[in-house]
């Protein structure tokens, strides 16, 4: 079976990395799944274009109902949808954009959630018609590089330090774009490494929006104690998980956040804001601490530091729930079974 799958393809973040792996999946299956970036694309017509050059296909999939699943309104073949984050969180609050995704979801044959949570808030906001509605988890998997350097990593962000091993590092992972606020705790952890030197804030993603990167790069070059640093391949980027302190989330909104599942299998504590999605993923105390407000945060994470009994529970709950509930090979299966219902 020959497979249309259009998702935001922005290099080096969780989008492409979960398109990357759910085509992958299906792929092991024996069919042939062309992925292409939504941005390639402005309207349903150039799409059905192309699957009329560049055809035959004899299904569809997407990742983001409004972003991706609008595209493929008019592909004359059977189609799936994957909810994103936004789409549910925030695009459902623009009543043209709802309307279009409702429409979406009436035509499709699946529409698959991350978790639960994000499944129920779909079926309360959208008419979702006659859709089946799945939810699967994301699959995870890490791979730490060994032939990473820390030092080198430190420099490249402007961090200047004689002994790296004594700084703890809180590392936030993700794509300079406003909904995921990556200036959120920057002045009240600048106010905390003027008490404590030793903490610093790592910010580590690609420019996304660049108009919202460069007002980024500003703040953090005006700011202590906080360093820009850019993108990293997978096994670089788990590499330097394993060297830090601890991973922040800071979103305004999550689907499901990759990095926090990637954290929490490497080991690393998580500290996140208190969002639907992440509250899906963290339970307080357990696999993660959860925080309402810069300050909040910065009280949570003078907790951590001084308490390794938490610590050490931090690492163990958060490894086991990503063993249990985000097996990559339970995702597999259920991304092949649902391409058989495109037949």
């Amino acid at each position: 079976m020959r497979l249309l799958f259009l998702a935001c393809l922005s290099p080096k973040t969780g989008n492409c990395t979960t398109a990357e792996r759910i085509r992958d999946h299906i792929e092991s299956a024996g069919h042939t799944c062309v992925l292409r970036d939504v941005a390639d694309f402005k309207s349903a017509s150039e799409v059905a274009q192309l699957m009329n050059q560049d055809g035959p296909f004899e299904g569809a999939l997407a990742i983001h109902i409004f972003k991706g699943g609008r595209l493929l309104l008019d592909v004359g073949v059977p189609f799936g949808v994957v909810f994103g984050g936004t789409d549910v969180n925030e695009d459902v609050k623009d009543a043209g954009k709802r309307g279009v995704m409702e429409d979406v979801l009436r035509r499709a044959r699946f529409a698959v959630a991350f978790s639960a949570e994000l499944k129920e808030k779909a079926e309360a906001e959208l008419e979702c018609g006659s859709c089946e509605m799945i939810v699967q988890a994301q699959g995870i998997e890490t791979r730490a590089s060994s032939h990473f350097s820390w030092s080198d990593f430190l420099h490249s962000a402007g961090v200047c330090a004689t002994r790296a091993e004594d700084l703890h590092v809180f590392m936030l992972v993700c794509g300079l774009r406003r909904v995921k606020d990556p200036l959120y705790l920057l002045n009240a952890f600048s106010e905390w490494h003027a008490q404590n030197p030793l903490v610093i804030l790592i910010i580590v993603g690609p420019k996304v929006s660049v108009h919202f990167s460069s007002s980024v790069y500003v703040c953090v070059f005006r700011s202590a104690g906080v360093f820009l640093a850019a993108e990293r391949n997978q096994e670089e980027l788990h590499a330097a998980m394993q060297k830090s302190f601890a991973m922040v989330n800071s979103s305004i909104s999550e689907g499901m956040s990759a990095a926090i599942l990637e954290a929490m299998d490497l080991g690393l504590p998580v500290l996140a804001r208190d969002i639907p999605g992440n509250a899906a993923v963290v339970q307080h105390e357990s696999t993660g601490l959860l925080f309402s407000s810069p300050q909040e945060f910065v009280s949570l994470s003078k907790r951590l530091l001084s308490d390794s009994k938490l610590q050490e529970t931090l690492r163990r709950e958060g490894k086991c729930y990503v063993t249990e509930y985000h097996n990559p090979a339970k995702e597999r299966e259920t991304y092949q079974k649902l391409v058989d219902r495109l037949h």
